[in-house]
């Protein structure tokens, strides 16, 4: 079955939660004993009815105040597909959180309160969420039933979005459904209340959209970041040498002539391992050992890449679209640690190019640092070349993090350009 990846994000309050616990709800993804507890967690509470929010608020503080802190992953099924499901939180100081859910999601709920129509939190996170690469946004205009579903003011909130979303410049494929989590309108089954809405319920979106890969996808040009050489020196392996990773995009074959980087050296490889398995050959994303005709100089962090096809870009000065997660601001000519998907080096922040403005959009020049969850665009120079891709081609060699030496905190999430 086919795995499908989405995020929930929004405001504060706009229904979040409580769309994930009518998705679990009405999809009968829940057992008995877990609705049972949500039960009397809405009693003790006093709530009127079942909080179907509860479901995913697992914190204590989360259901004590009604908010979202932390990401909260859950998992379902559909006869049609499996399901991952990263519930994000609204607030500003959590922003940092929502980009850590949204960083793998083939798609991304965006939810918007009717009553509130398009607010920052919305722009900030459909604006990450089309910079991370996530091909589709599903814009569901909740609590329909407080403006008593009235087709004239999801038509105007459907606007106010599109106009925003081409100022930015989201280049995510977008989809606008109206429904009421509270009362399942339109997110299972479809609604009587909105004869008007001749769409789509939201679990049909999530059964039939394509999933589009660009990390794992066999189509891409291989990409193998090197985790671990396998060097036993035993009198049953004498001379086994294997280079053990993930296989991040394309296919693997035995025979196949590669190139390493950042050195250039190339090879051929002998032979495809997985454990004591031995393979022809490997698709991403198989955790794969490798084995090469020559010996080569290959460690943790090189990536193994096909010798036909585009080559990774190598070098020392990159510039990559971030958001900053730290309290702590970004300072120019500061020392941090770089992290790929299996390599680190130190880097330092050259320039900040530009600063964007969620609330005007435009793109604010002569900016020397960077306060938590700004958006922004900046230059990095490393202490070593570095091999990567566009983050466009590959999420894994083209993402990356920074992190503060000192803390060891992950302080800045990146998109290499």
């Amino acid at each position: 079955m086919e795995l499908l990846r989405f995020t929930t994000a929004g405001s504060v309050d706009d229904g979040k939660s409580t769309l994930i616990g009518r998705l679990l709800y009405d999809s009968k993804s829940i057992f008995e004993d877990q609705l049972e507890a949500v039960k009397q967690a809405s009693v003790s509470r006093g709530n009127e009815e079942v909080n179907l929010a509860l479901l995913t608020d697992g914190l204590r503080a989360e259901r004590e105040q009604g908010i979202t802190i932390d990401v909260a992953y859950r998992y379902f099924a559909t006869p049609k597909r499996k399901f991952i499901i990263a519930d994000t939180p609204g607030h500003v100081q959590y922003t940092r959180n929502m980009v850590t859910g949204a960083s793998t999601a083939d798609l991304a709920l965006i939810i918007v309160d009717a009553r509130n129509g398009v607010v920052e939190q919305t722009v900030r996170h459909s604006c990450i969420a089309s910079l991370l690469g996530i091909p589709y946004i599903a814009v569901c205009i909740n609590k329909m039933d407080l403006v008593e579903f009235d087709m004239a003011r999801f038509e105007e909130i459907k606007r106010q979005y599109l106009a925003m979303a081409e100022n930015m410049e989201i280049r995510s494929q977008l989809f606008f459904i109206p429904i009421s989590a509270k009362n399942g309108d339109n997110v299972v089954q479809q609604s009587s209340n909105m004869p008007w809405y001749e769409g789509h319920t939201l679990m049909h979106l999530l059964e039939t959209v394509p999933i589009d890969h660009k990390c794992g996808d066999i189509n891409e040009p291989v990409r193998l970041p090197v985790q671990y050489v396998i060097r036993p020196i035993s009198d049953r392996f004498p001379d086994y040498r294997a280079y053990a990773g993930r296989l991040a995009s394309g296919v693997l074959r035995v025979g196949d002539q590669v190139v390493v980087y950042p050195s250039g050296m190339s090879s051929t490889v002998k032979a495809i391992m997985q454990a004591e398995q031995s393979l022809e050959v490997a698709y991403a994303p198989q955790s794969v050992s490798v084995l090469l005709s020559d010996d080569i100089d290959i460690s943790r962090g090189d990536i193994i890449v096909s010798a036909q096809g585009p080559r990774p870009c190598v070098e020392q000065t990159i510039s990559m679209t971030c958001c900053w997660l730290n309290p702590e601001p970004m300072q120019l000519g500061k020392r941090y640690i770089l992290k790929t998907a299996t390599d680190e080096r130190i880097a330092i922040v050259k320039n900040i190019d530009y600063r964007l403005d969620i609330n005007s959009m435009q793109k604010e020049a002569g900016v020397t640092e960077l306060a938590m969850n700004d958006i922004a665009h900046v230059t990095l120079r490393i202490s070593s070349p570095l091999p990567f891709d566009s983050y466009r081609q590959n999420r894994t060699t083209g993402s990356l993090i920074l992190i503060d030496p000192a803390s060891f905190e992950t302080i800045c999430a990146g998109m290499v350009d």
